[in-house]
């Protein structure tokens, strides 16, 4: 589980964690659904720029880039599903967190908001 913190409060999300290569590479692909408090959190190990794509992903997503402090470095939001067009974080970050199109307007996330519970992984 992880904490996003936001100025409307704290929104917990179940997550599945994509710490390996394979696990990275598939991510979200092929999957016509997820529960709107769900997620799966990318983790690169260390802070460096990252890029998505949305090749097989059916579902549109908001991406949140995150630092290793856990501050949201910036929100890609409402993805187009099956784009080959690069996602990219636009600083180096240790994290992404991808979440149903949306859920960062409907929380009011902001880059500079925090996400906890990354230190339990």
């Amino acid at each position: 589980e992880v904490v996003l913190v936001t100025a409307s409060g704290r929104h917990p999300f179940t997550v599945e964690i994509a710490d390996t290569i394979e696990a990275r590479s598939r991510g979200l692909m092929f999957r016509d659904s997820m529960a709107a408090d769900h997620g799966m959190l990318f983790d690169f190990g260390t802070d460096q720029h990252v890029a998505f794509w949305m090749k097989n992903t059916i579902l549109s997503l908001d991406m949140i880039f995150i630092r290793s402090d856990g501050t949201v470095a910036s929100i890609a939001r409402h993805t187009v599903p099956f784009s080959l067009d690069a996602v990219p974080s636009e600083t180096p970050v240790r994290f992404v967190l991808e979440v149903l199109a949306g859920t960062a307007d409907r929380l009011g996330l902001e880059p500079g908001d925090r996400v906890e519970g990354l230190d339990r992984r």
